[in-house]
């Protein structure tokens, strides 16, 4: 039976929780790089949609004057 000096020991030599630390800042980081990216996208993609959505406004308004002139 390993007593609790032995036990200290072999949790100090230990490098498994260090890396399973390093491996989580990892993941935490290329989240957060995640998230700043699909902010920005996505500020520009509501931009172009809803610059698409009144084009399409428009183009409706033409063809509808354009139908009721015939």
């Amino acid at each position: 039976m390993i007593g609790i000096r032995g036990f200290l020991r072999s949790f100090k030599s230990s490098d498994s929780g260090v890396t399973a630390i390093e491996y989580g800042l990892i993941a935490a980081l290329i989240a957060v790089a995640i998230i700043a990216a699909l902010r920005t996208l996505g500020s520009d993609l509501t931009t172009n949609f809803e610059m698409v959505s009144s084009e399409l406004g428009k183009a409706k308004d033409t063809a509808e004057a354009g139908a009721a002139n015939n």
